[in-house]
């Protein structure tokens, strides 16, 4: 934003494989200046498998052009770019760390009880192992609300404060397995027909909020996942038609 501010006109996703392969080898706009776009080409080539063709001299002429006319400051440049070089290090090397800890939990989740029943739902490998991890042994559950109530998903009424008498969700469980359960709607939202046509008929026929609607459906689907543990069923988009209509 201060030494390359048009740098986001060129990149949507500043943590693309160009993208970062730019910040490391040409931080600020004269680096880029200094070359040609055929040079820029060759050494992304470097960090990615397919660097070049149209697009990739495309995007490199589009980043001089930016560059010619960029107004960012050239103060103190160099001292920058070392800081900079060395942020990109550690995002690597924390973004590798994440990697081995998913494939870690991807090899062990077969052995926890209901979770090909969870995953079979469309959850993430992150969400999965949180929702067993603070979820507990889903089979042992008589309802969904009891999974709610762990996440700090359950109505409660404010004793104190600014809200005291209104009823709030209690947010006394544990703040992964809401965040997670929360983010496993969200993404169910993208691509599963029952929970789109849930959400449709909250927000355009019941007039819910779209956070109103996010909240019922993450109940539905902590009922679901209860259900589905207790049942030892996989989920069926038939079964779940019938039971989000309902």
């Amino acid at each position: 934003d201060i030494r390359f501010p048009e740098y986001r006109q060129a990149f949507d996703d500043i943590f693309s494989d160009r993208s970062l392969a730019t910040l490391r080898r040409f931080p600020a706009p004269s680096d880029l200046l200094q070359l040609t776009p055929e040079q820029i080409v060759q050494i992304w080539g470097e960090y990615m498998a397919r660097p070049g063709g149209v697009r990739g001299k495309n995007k490199a002429m589009e980043l001089q052009s930016l560059a010619r006319h960029s107004v960012g400051d050239t103060t103190a440049l160099e001292e920058d770019k070392w800081e900079l070089r060395h942020l990109i290090e550690e995002y690597e090397r924390i973004y590798r760390i994440i990697d081995e800890a998913n494939e870690m939990i991807e090899k062990i989740l077969p052995e926890i009880p209901c979770s090909d029943l969870v995953r079979s739902v469309g959850a993430s490998v992150p969400a999965t192992a949180a929702i067993l991890a603070f979820g507990g042994d889903l089979r042992k559950l008589s309802h969904g609300n009891q999974l709610l109530r762990k996440a700090g998903l359950n109505l409660a009424e404010r004793s104190s404060g600014k809200y005291k008498g209104q009823i709030k969700l209690s947010k006394r469980g544990n703040s992964l397995l809401r965040k997670h359960l929360y983010f496993t709607v969200f993404h169910l939202l993208s691509f599963n027909e029952a929970f789109q046509a849930m959400h449709a008929h909250n927000t355009e026929v019941k007039r819910m909020t779209k956070m109103q609607s996010m909240m019922k459906l993450i109940g539905k689907l902590a009922r679901m996942l209860v259900a589905m543990a207790r049942e030892g069923q996989t989920f069926s988009m038939d079964k779940a038609q019938i039971s989000l209509a309902a």
